[in-house]
């Protein structure tokens, strides 16, 4: 079933509400504020529901946020070097707010704006954002569309994310989903325990402002194999992850594939809640929180670096200037779809 209430007053007035999914098996909330996500309850070892994304009690903390707390990024996610890129012919400049590079789109952000609800059903919720040409600097009108729906009745519980979009004009469209999950619970301290297995032979290594160089390198070897599962802390403060102060990158998870394929597992030491995470995207960020600073969260809670991980799947960072990575553009009139599924479970 779904259910409707009021989360908060925008300062011009504008009511913001929270939309609650919910079955025997999972509980999910989203707000048409940034079609955020702002809690996901599933059930650990011993049947307790469990909050497993960060994020905050009231609009207010959303408003504030510039963690990207539950937001789905675009239209363009991750980096863009030099906050520019060229299509067409034409030069097309972008905010530079991350150094002098560009990062998920700018400061204009869609997770700021309220969507409108386009669907609803018992199980799913789809916003929709019209986003007109020249938004945030990418060329082309589009409505994107997010839906959530939520599966696992009297079974294991799941949700999916699915993104939709038909451009009116070539440009990039590079959607992602920007939780912060601690699958022991929120607030419930680091996730350096939390093991990971991790189904990419490559990645891609970036420069010192965390933008891939181009190069698409073996993990053989190295802090980024988590082919056999790999506990997060175990190398977090290796040579190699200085520049981000921990794991910020993108892995190579496969390209081709028509329909989302399982890519990576993830353990909370504690809780036993297993996620594992399927996607049709050709790359994956993980994100270890290395920048959280005493955030005031849900419950009284504060966050601190380290205390949550991020699964991003998307086109590779930056990918609009590397003719070797897969391209991000969408030309105009061809719809753009892309999944994210999200399966928990416990053992």
């Amino acid at each position: 079933m779904i259910t409707t209430t009021d989360f908060g007053t925008l300062c011009d007035g504008r009511t913001v509400r929270l939309y609650t999914l919910k079955n025997d098996a999972i509980e999910l909330s989203v707000t048409d504020y940034g079609s955020t996500l702002v809690r996901l309850l599933v059930p650990d070892k011993n049947g307790k529901p469990t909050d497993v994304v960060l994020g905050y009690d009231d609009l207010a903390g959303y408003v504030a946020d510039d963690t990207c707390f539950g937001n789905n990024v675009g239209r363009s996610a991750n980096r863009i070097g030099g906050a520019s890129f060229t299509l067409n012919g034409t030069e097309y400049k972008l905010a530079a707010n991350d150094g002098e590079n560009n990062l998920h789109s700018g400061p204009d952000s869609y997770s700021k704006r309220i969507w409108n609800v386009a669907a609803k059903t018992d199980t799913s919720i789809t916003f929709s954002l019209e986003s007109p040409h020249m938004d945030q600097g990418f060329p082309g009108a589009l409505t994107m569309s997010v839906t959530y729906e939520i599966s696992g009745q009297n079974e294991e519980p799941a949700f999916s994310i699915t993104y939709e979009a038909a451009p009116d004009q070539d440009t990039l469209i590079s959607m992602t989903h920007h939780s912060y999950y601690n699958l022991n619970g929120e607030g419930s301290g680091d996730i350096l325990n939390h093991k990971v297995t991790l189904a990419a032979d490559f990645y891609t290594p970036t420069d010192a402002a965390s933008v891939p160089t181009g190069e698409i390198t073996s993990v053989t070897g190295t802090v980024m194999d988590f082919r056999d599962g790999r506990y997060l802390g175990t190398d977090i403060e290796d040579s190699m992850l200085q520049t981000a102060r921990g794991y910020d990158h993108n892995w190579v998870i496969g390209t081709g594939y028509g329909v989302p394929h399982k890519v990576l597992t993830a353990t909370g030491d504690q809780s036993g809640i297993s996620m594992d995470l399927s996607t049709d995207y050709p790359g994956i960020q993980l994100y270890t929180a290395n920048y959280l600073e005493h955030v005031a969260g849900k419950q009284g809670h504060v966050y601190e670096a380290r205390d949550a991980v991020c699964f991003e799947p998307q086109y590779f960072p930056d990918a609009i200037h590397h003719p070797n990575f897969p391209s991000p553009v969408v030309k105009a009139g061809e719809t753009y779809k892309k999944q994210i599924i999200y399966h928990f479970y416990t053992d």
